[in-house]
């Protein structure tokens, strides 16, 4: 029998993967909050060694500033320490043959003063998302966020800009601009968020304009090969939604493909949640799109190898089944039975759920 295509290398923009099973990005919460939110604890780095079957791991959400981050105990990579912080996991994922890209990350309105030094949250406009933030002082409503001026929107940029540096830096192989779930750079491509009537709102081609120029930025910085984002047009996830989303990301996959970028990675439907959303055709996307399409959401095995084979995606990322799984690659090639993931443990200090998950 033949190795199904999903198990086979192919190359991802620049980077040659092994195979086409990506780790997606996963907020696990466990960066040393009192050094400055730090990665690169020998637990962090356990936990991406285990998981280094994965032709490409694409790293938790890491912000791009203080004002960026909107959980407890999340790494940033704006800092030099913060870099160095970064190393021994990068070099332990190249030790053990996989490669690995750092999502760059910026909540916006999704977070409070107590996460972020005191800093108010930002957005395109000042519209507060029904949604809480779990600081140290227990669970509180977030508040009215600052509409950002058009010399702070140039600001955030330059951040972006700046972690795809650190990022190269810190020995990662790119970057995955975080574009999706209701954060910043999806606050100003959806309506439900964005009410601005600048050249940052209104138009389709207004409200993609950050993302854009988040993504060329990147692309100055480190090569189009090396840069991929995040999307995602369905999902109601963080109070965001759109009264036109095949519109608007259509004109956004298109301008993406005129970039040469190296992936988009995209949540089919809701996050974490059903699949058959109507509004926004994948299939489509797939042909406009010609760099690598990443599928993501409630695949299982057999969808996964069926979407390589039938050219529907080029490579399918996995989520929680990589928590509970750190060898899921050869759990799959052997279809053999998989972990399941204690959701207790996904956000709690210490190797519980974290790195004590078995392997065959």
């Amino acid at each position: 029998m033949t190795t199904p295509q999903l198990f086979q290398p192919t190359r991802i923009g620049d980077i040659e993967v092994a195979n086409r099973i990506v780790m997606a990005p996963l907020t696990r919460c466990r960066a040393d909050e009192a050094q400055g939110d730090l990665p690169g604890s020998t637990m962090n780095v356990d936990y991406y060694r285990q998981r280094s079957t994965a032709g490409l791991i694409i790293s938790e959400g890491t912000q791009v500033s203080p004002v960026g981050k909107g959980y407890m105990a999340t790494p940033g990579i704006y800092s030099d320490a913060q870099v160095e912080g970064w190393k021994p996991i990068t070099q332990a994922v190249h030790d053990a043959g996989s490669k690995i890209i750092a999502q760059i990350w910026h909540v916006g309105r999704i977070t409070h003063p107590d996460l972020t030094g005191g800093a108010h949250p930002v957005a395109p406009s000042a519209i507060q998302p029904k949604v809480v933030a779990y600081t140290h002082n227990g669970k509180v409503d977030v508040p009215v966020p600052h509409a950002l001026s058009t010399a702070e929107i140039k600001d955030v940029v330059q951040q972006f800009r700046q972690a795809a540096a650190n990022a190269l830096r810190a020995g990662f192989d790119g970057v995955e601009i975080h574009g999706a779930n209701g954060y910043l750079v999806d606050q100003f491509i959806r309506d439900g968020a964005n009410q601005r009537s600048d050249e940052y709102g209104g138009s389709i081609e207004n409200r993609c304009r950050f993302a854009l120029e988040v993504v060329d930025a990147c692309i100055a910085e480190i090569g189009a090969g090396r840069v991929g984002i995040r999307l995602s047009p369905l999902t109601p996830f963080n109070d965001l939604a759109d009264s036109h989303p095949q519109a608007v990301f259509g004109y956004l996959v298109e301008a993406l493909n005129q970039r040469g970028i190296a992936f988009i990675h995209f949540i089919e439907g809701a996050t974490g949640g059903p699949r058959d959303v109507p509004g926004f055709d994948y299939a489509w996307a797939r042909q406009a799109f010609k760099g690598c399409y990443i599928a993501n959401n409630g695949y299982n095995r057999q969808m996964a190898i069926d979407a390589v084979e039938t050219g529907k995606v080029d490579a399918v990322a996995f989520g929680r089944l990589f928590i509970a799984n750190p060898d899921l690659v050869e759990r799959l090639k052997r279809d053999a039975a998989l972990n399941e993931a204690n959701p207790s443990t996904f956000y709690t200090p210490g190797p519980v759920g974290y790195t004590d998950y078995p392997a065959l």
